[in-house]
């Protein structure tokens, strides 16, 4: 079982892939062999830290060619993709790399993984707040500047 998915085969439960959208340039399933450069390229991370998140437990079990090469499957873009927006969220990594173990340890982590991401939720909607209540901050400086400005340029006109 990978990070990218919760799946119970001989039960036949949902498969969680941590997916949004596929990303251009993606080979088919199958097909989807990735060396870190090209992962690095795609995601815009570094080799260095597609190693590190590796080596801490955030991208675990990564493909390994027969010259010991890793090789990156769209699963594996899938979770960077979450990981991404997990860590915009301001999500500590120490709280990333549980979550990818609580996912690595199967379905009965569904209520604990359920209250890390609820909790993060509410972390982002109390930073979206401050940042709406600071935008509007800015919206009267700027509509207080942009009217002065046309005040002064009236002046002058006469």
């Amino acid at each position: 079982m990978t990070v990218t998915e919760t799946t119970g085969e001989s039960t036949g439960a949902r498969t969680d892939i941590c997916a949004g959208p596929p990303q251009g340039d993606r080979r088919p399933d199958g097909a989807d062999r990735y060396t870190i450069s090209e992962v690095a390229a795609l995601t815009g991370l570094s080799a260095h830290t597609l190693r590190w998140y590796e080596r801490i437990g955030l991208m675990p079990h990564i493909d390994r060619s027969h010259t010991g090469q890793r090789r990156y499957s769209n699963r594996d873009l899938d979770w960077l993709a979450l990981v991404g927006k997990l860590r915009l969220t301001g999500m500590p990594v120490a709280d990333m790399v549980r979550y990818a173990e609580m996912v690595r340890e199967g379905d009965h982590t569904y209520a604990d993984r359920f209250e890390l991401l609820e909790a993060t939720r509410e972390g982002v909607v109390a930073r979206i707040a401050e940042l709406q209540g600071t935008l509007a901050v800015l919206d009267r400086k700027i509509s207080f500047y942009a009217d002065a400005g046309r005040a002064l340029a009236s002046e002058r006109s006469r």
